[in-house]
């Protein structure tokens, strides 16, 4: 049984591909707040969490003018995860454009990530004047530094996490597990 907000979501979808426009922007009204809050958690600048924010609608519109969107009453959970692959993107290649420009040092968020994980055995705790944790995260797979990032630096629960990666919580606590074992053994290798 679908609940009534999806209802919603889906006959505002109907409208607007049958061509009224005041549905979807009745659509982007009812959800612009969580969208918009849930970029500026990631990205920290209300600059930049504007531009992503008008990307992410614009990429919605096209997809339901395109009729790409799949009906499943996931509507929000979609835009989310839109707007979490564009976040995703703007620091790939902000971090793609630092390792080339070394010369030019910015702001990078990972400078500042403290970790620790909740599983006793998979705990470390880094000493940020010693150890400078963005350099190994760099050498992790993307999958497994994204969930680091998220976990840790925005704090997101595991569940969130899934949903905003599309994954499972299962596949997230795994990748997690990976990304801790793998950052131990690049300090101790970095550390010897």
């Amino acid at each position: 049984m679908k609940t009534k907000v999806a209802i919603q979501d889906i006959d505002l979808i109907h409208q607007y591909v049958n061509g009224d426009d005041t549905a979807f922007e009745a659509l982007f009204l009812k959800h612009k707040d969580r969208v918009y809050t849930s970029i500026y958690i990631i990205i920290k600048d209300h600059d930049l969490a504007d531009d992503i924010f008008q990307e992410t609608f614009i990429k919605v519109l096209h997809k339901l003018r395109e009729e790409k969107y799949s009906e499943e009453g996931k509507f929000i959970p979609w835009v989310m995860r839109i707007a979490h692959n564009l976040c995703m993107d703007h620091f790939r290649k902000n971090q793609k454009e630092k390792i080339v420009a070394n010369d030019n040092p910015e702001y990078d968020i990972l400078d500042n990530l403290s970790i620790e994980e909740s599983f006793k055995e998979d705990q470390i705790i880094c000493d940020e004047e010693s150890i400078d944790i963005s350099k190994f995260l760099e050498l992790l797979p993307d999958e497994q530094r994204e969930i680091i990032v998220l976990r840790h630096y925005y704090d997101y629960s595991f569940k969130q996490i899934a949903e905003m990666t599309g994954t499972n919580i299962n596949t997230a606590l795994g990748r997690m597990r990976y990304a801790l074992s793998n950052l131990r053994k690049l300090i101790k290798k970095g550390k010897a």
